[in-house]
């Protein structure tokens, strides 16, 4: 896919950060959009900034964690636009906790939105995209769905998750030679509120972390802006990338995750003890 200009497009998460920036760019390459967000009034205001735009957009509020609502979404963005070209399952939340702190309706909770949001928005819009002739499935993994961390061992394992589901579902629609194809996207530290919105659970003391200043330390590593990640993403689709990484921090870990896969972790503690030695 060379151009977005005439194509729909359909993305979860769109009421802020890089949902919202994706919709933007896209609008501004003739793109027509199907936006969902559990926020209306972040959707309200991201129509706002697409108005001097001569695109359709279409409005939803949606659990991507429903299935039935998100097959519903993607039938009735057929329905309006007549075809639909791409899917860009974005939508996420953030949860940090020990294992043996996590309730099970906690890992329910992470897996319903960041997992299984991520099936169910692939599978309902995947028949629309082949009857396209020329599609694209955009799943948002993490840095964390490349190497592990502690106290996000839920959200790793999501984020493994759609990494797996995404490369797997590749290999198929290649095999197929279907004219549609899927891309894994792995963010680092971007500039975006699920920090803030973050499920922060008091078990991560037993680590000797205290929950307001592990939020606040994660905000700091936020650098990347989310149109730069909106940037990279549409580029990768364009070049039909397999797997694209966002931000330094996301490249180095990669690099360090492949140079040492069972010692990465030390690598990584190393390296957080000397920087914090530094600030001291």
């Amino acid at each position: 896919m060379k151009s977005f200009n005439g194509k729909v497009a359909a993305i979860t998460g769109a009421g802020s950060g890089i949902g919202r920036q994706l919709a933007l760019q896209l609008a501004q390459q003739g793109a027509h959009l199907a936006l969902s967000d559990m926020n209306e009034q972040g959707l309200a205001e991201t129509l706002n900034l697409l108005k001097d735009y001569p695109v359709q957009v279409s409005l939803t509020k949606l659990d991507v964690a429903d299935r039935e609502a998100v097959y519903a979404w993607a039938e009735s963005s057929f329905n309006e636009f007549g075809q639909v070209n791409l899917i860009f399952n974005n939508a996420g939340v953030a949860l940090a906790s020990t294992v043996e702190g996590m309730s099970y309706e906690e890992l329910e909770w992470i897996f319903n939105i960041n997992f299984w949001g991520v099936v169910y928005g692939t599978k309902a819009f995947l028949p629309y995209l082949k009857q396209s002739g020329e599609g694209h499935i955009i799943n948002t993994s993490s840095l964390f769905g490349l190497t592990a961390q502690p106290t996000q061992s839920a959200y790793n394992a999501t984020k493994f998750a759609v990494r797996g589901f995404t490369e797997a579902l590749r290999q198929e629609l290649d095999m197929e030679h279907c004219g549609v194809s899927a891309t894994s996207v792995h963010p680092g530290g971007i500039r975006t509120n699920i920090a803030n919105a973050a499920r922060m659970s008091d078990s991560i003391r037993a680590l000797g972390m205290n929950p307001e200043r592990a939020s606040r330390s994660f905000n700091k590593v936020l650098k990347t802006p989310p149109e730069e990640a909106a940037k990279v993403i549409l580029d990768g689709v364009k070049a039909n990338k397999a797997r694209l990484l966002i931000g330094n921090d996301a490249k180095i870990l990669d690099l360090v995750q492949r140079i040492t896969p069972s010692h990465y972790a030390q690598a990584l503690n190393l390296f957080a003890k000397k920087k914090s030695k530094k600030k001291s």
